[in-house]
């Protein structure tokens, strides 16, 4: 009898156990790309000084030219600097038709303009894609939110947020939008 009951708990703590290592490879608010509320920020100022941005405490950093990307796991921060003329709600609108010509898993949002700390920012949302991971070839919808931020004279400040659909960042991805600056 003892074996019994020890055996039935033994198959209760591996069901339990496995049922947590699968998934259905769609992710929910409670689920893969959450950032936690409790999630630390630190600041980041390019070489040139040209803005700061608070990032997620300790998310990889890769630097190419005026772009830099910050991931942790299935989120992406990237931030790139250009010159260009202040973005507006037309401009959005025909960027978003462009990029659901050319990306996988498009679906188009909305494209407003918000006040944040650093002024004006054009913002487009949209869902697409992510690209497939390298070990597992696993492909994750992302929820996309590109922020276009313009300083006088023709600084252009582009940073796009990306996580799994679904997933709650809206504490992180408000935290790093307020934060920009300008020198």
């Amino acid at each position: 009898m003892r074996t019994i009951v020890t055996l039935a708990a033994l198959a209760t703590a591996a069901a339990v156990t496995l049922a947590g290592c699968g998934g259905s490879g769609t992710p929910t608010a409670g689920g893969n790309g959450d950032i936690p509320d409790n999630q630390a920020f630190v600041e980041y100022r390019p070489a040139g000084g040209e803005y700061a941005i608070k990032v997620p405490e300790g998310w990889a950093r890769a630097e190419s030219g005026d772009t830099v990307t910050f991931t942790d796991k299935l989120n992406t921060i990237t931030v790139t600097l250009a010159t260009g003329g202040a973005p507006d709600v037309p401009a959005g609108q025909a960027e978003l038709a462009a990029l659901g010509a050319k990306t996988a898993g498009f679906t188009a949002g909305t494209v407003s303009v918000l006040e944040r700390p650093a002024g004006q920012a054009l913002l487009v949302t949209y869902r697409a894609d992510a690209p497939p991971d390298p070990v597992t070839g696993n492909v994750v919808n992302d929820d996309v939110e590109r922020y276009e931020y313009w300083h006088a004279p023709s600084t252009l400040l582009t940073v796009t947020l990306a996580a799994p659909h679904g997933a709650d960042t809206v504490d992180a991805w408000r935290t790093v939008t307020d934060s920009v600056r300008w020198p």
